[in-house]
Order: structure tokens, then sequence, then C-alpha cells
């Protein structure tokens, strides 16, 4: 056997020509000049090297590309967005398997129904079920990958009228991690359909997602803003205001910075506020009593809501937010936001220690508790609240700081919290962590990952691991 064979990984020579010949898509190494953008995460404080990225053309390649690492034995990570606070869509010296070119959206406005490949962000299916006067719930920025989102659970503006994402979900296909081709729905492998809505990558490669989308057009919306030091009163007034306002008004608390941008006044850059960013999307003729009340109790210091398209409003923080700034955050579901709370709100509010630091505090009532605990994978139907804490900089010289101020920010809030967080909201926190994320849940998981991918082949995730003897 001649040296040059003994030394060849799975990443070059005969074995790579193999993968080359039966993949249509771009096969991209560290030598290449295409790599850098390539494996670059949104999350700049994540920087990993895999040795291949493999940009699916279509299903075939998703399935070609695990059959081969699977062959060869190499660490996966499976990309779609790359979204992920934890930088889980990639691995240092592994495969990739990028989804980012799948890209097919079709639009069935009859049935009020979109079908989604996994590499679409939350834009672009909002930009092509908009013309319909359609919207797909989702999160609250648009260049959000569809797939990582809706596998988590996926909450956002219209949640409290119409659910999760995953509430919405009808039907997906994926790549199982023998590289076989499934379905999943009520009807087809209903134990996988349960187990993806909310139990994220774990269990295959989904390619694409049948959603039921809803009438939604124009919704009235925007930030209000208030002095940092009202926090007290505007987040007292709004715990009792919010779970008893019809569904289709939906605001979130932030404490944050006035962005130093357009369309925010100069004078109001960069002070530290209390802000609620709203959407109501019912009648537009109801729309300013809806907001009546806060406006004569607390009139907001800045008030930019009023009638936009619903897109404009899932992309109003993207510029804010472009991809490669340094983020840390951790998450927790609340049940009552207390005046212990309230007060460690406010206290963190006075140390934001950047322009871009936020926490954000997300309405989940309404819709999403008419679905039963158990009904899906998603682990917390009972709580009233998604809270996430965002350190945010803008380059490495910031990493330390916002990295502490919100490991500080979570430790102060999680007494208060019920115990667990939402899975797309998560660093790499260990086994305990996603356990508890998924309560009763977390067993029937394990059961379900051993019937689909028993050797845990899907693991660079939050991950959920096979149980034995299932």
């Amino acid at each position: 056997m001649k040296a040059s064979s003994i030394s060849q990984t799975p990443f070059e020579g005969k074995a790579l020509e193999t993968l080359r010949n039966n993949f249509k898509g771009p096969l991209i190494l560290p030598f290449d000049e295409r790599y850098d953008p390539a494996r670059a995460l949104y999350n700049g404080m994540i920087d990993r090297y895999p040795a291949l990225i493999a940009q699916c053309a279509d299903e075939e390649d998703v399935a070609t590309a695990i059959r081969y690492a699977r062959k060869h034995g190499i660490l996966t990570a499976i990309r779609g967005g790359g979204h992920n606070g934890a930088g889980l869509g990639s691995c240092d010296g592994g495969l990739v398997i990028d989804l980012r070119l799948l890209k097919s959206i079709q639009v069935d406005h009859q049935k009020r129904q979109v079908k989604v490949q996994a590499g679409c962000t939350q834009g672009e299916v909002d930009a092509a079920t908009h013309p319909y006067g359609l919207a797909v719930p989702a999160g609250i920025i648009s260049s959000t990958g569809i797939a990582g989102l809706a596998l988590g659970g996926g909450h956002g503006y219209l949640s409290r009228k119409h659910g999760l994402t995953i509430d919405n979900l009808i039907e997906a296909e994926l790549v199982l991690a023998d590289g076989r081709k499934a379905k999943a729905s009520e009807q087809e492998n209903p134990d996988l359909f349960w187990a993806i809505r909310g139990g994220g990558g774990n269990f295959g490669a989904v390619t694409s997602f049948l959603f039921r989308a809803h009438p939604v057009h124009t919704v009235y919306a925007g930030p209000m803003f208030w002095p940092l030091e009202q926090t007290r009163e505007i987040l007292s007034w709004y715990r009792g205001f919010q779970p008893g306002a019809p569904e289709e008004l939906y605001g979130f608390p932030s404490i944050m910075k006035v962005p130093p941008a357009p369309p925010f006044p100069e004078t109001l850059h960069r002070q530290p506020v209390c802000a609620i960013v709203w959407c109501f999307s019912g009648d537009m003729e109801r729309a300013e009593e809806a907001f009546r009340e806060i406006r004569e109790k607390y009139p907001p210091m800045l008030d930019a809501t009023g009638p936009m398209p619903f897109p404009a409003l899932q992309g109003m923080f993207d510029p804010l937010l472009p991809a490669g700034l340094q983020w840390y955050w951790k998450g927790d579901f609340v049940q009552e936001l207390t005046d212990e709370a309230i007060g460690q709100h406010l206290e963190f509010g006075r140390r934001l220690p950047s322009d871009l630091s936020t926490m954000h505090l997300y309405p989940i009532d309404g819709a999403v508790h008419r679905v039963g605990q158990q009904e899906t994978a998603f682990g917390f139907r009972d709580a009233k609240w998604s809270m996430v804490i965002c350190g945010i900089g803008k380059d490495s010289s910031e990493k330390e700081a916002v990295s502490r101020w919100a490991k500080d920010y979570w430790a102060a809030l999680h007494p208060h919290s019920a115990g667990a967080a939402y899975v797309n909201f998560m660093m790499e926190e260990g086994q305990e962590r996603v356990k508890a994320t998924y309560q009763a849940n977390y067993e029937r998981l394990r059961a379900v990952k051993a019937k689909y991918d028993p050797d845990n082949f899907f693991r660079v995730n939050q991950n959920i691991r096979p149980k034995k003897g299932a």
C-alpha cells in the first residue's frame, strides 16, 4: 500500500472524488476562496473550521452527504440560516451539510398553505406569502432561517393569535440518519412528527416544511419608548394588561438603548429605555383603541407605532443586527413577572454594556396555551413569556463585557423563572439544561431518537441522546 493512500482522509483522494461524482452542489474545502464566507455564522463570537462544506442543490444531495458522513464516521452539522446562538450549524474538523441553496417556496393561497424548503429565511417566506395577504407565524428577525426556528418551536408577533410555528406545521420532509427519505405528519410517522415539533434537529435533516398560513397583511406596529427609570411602572402595568388583551395584540417589553440610527431622533440616541414593541394584527379600525390605555396612563417619550405591511415589521431590526456581531445569549421561560424580577430588569438596564445589548420578554399565551403540554415536543405550553437576554457587541473587544453582563443578568433573573429555556435561546449549556427544557416530554423524545437516530449521528445540536434499549 502506498504511503499517500495511508495518509488520506475522507476529505481527499478517492473518498472525496466519489462524493464529487455523486453530488450536484458545490463542495467547499478550506483552501477554496469561498471557504471563509461559507463557514461564517451569524454569531461572530463563534468561529468554526469545518473540513468540508457541502452546499446541497437538492434533497438527494442531502442524502448523499449523510451517507458519505456515516460511511466515514465524520462529525456532521446541519446548517440552515446559521442564526443558532451557540453556532450549532457548524463544527470543527467535520462536515457541514449546508441547506442554504434549498430556496423553493410554493404558495397555495386557496388552501392557505405554503411549502418551504429548509434554506429559506423568514423574510423570504414573508415575501412569498404577503402578496396573497397571508403570513406564517415565525420570529422577529427576517434573516433567521425558517428551519432552525421552526424545529425549536418558533414564536413571534403572531403567536398569541395563531400559535407557534410548529402549531402551523402540516408536514415535513426529512433525510434520516441512514440516508433514507421520510415524511412526517399526523398520518405518516406521527411519532417523528411529534418530535420535530420542538425537538430541534435531533431526528433528521428536514429539507422542506408545509405550513398553514393565516390572513395577515397590514399590522399596526412598532416600538414605544419610556425612560429607563419608568421600568417599574411600565412592566407592572404590562404584566396585568398583556395576558387579558385581545389575542391579536402582541407586545414584548425590552430593556435596551435607543438605536443610534434613523428613524430615531438624535437627541435620544443611546439613551437607556424600557420599550414595548407592539404588533396589532386585527381590524385596523380598532388599532387606535387597542393602544389607548397605555398612551393615556403612561405617555411614551417616543411612539413609533403605526400601520405597516407585516414584512416591514418582521424586518424592522435587521439593519441593526447584521451577521457577524458578537452574541452571548441566555433565556428562560417565565410564569410570573414578579416585583423582584422587575427590579432586576431596571438594575441591569442601568448596566447595559453596549449599544445593542438587550432583553426581550416575548408573550407566549393565547393560542399557544390551547395546545396540550404533550401534544408536541415543545415543553412549556403553560409559560406566559419566553425571555432572552442578549449581550451583543460590534467586535471582539466587547466580547467579555457583553458575555459577563448577559450571564449576570440571567443569574439574577433565573430564580424568578420557570427553570428552563426555549431551546433556540440557549448556548451550549449541558445535558441537564436540555433535559429541563423538555420537562415530561424528554424521555419520549429519547425513545423517538433511539428509533430514528440510534447512533446519535445528529448530535451537533441541543442534543437529545437516544434512550438505551428503546
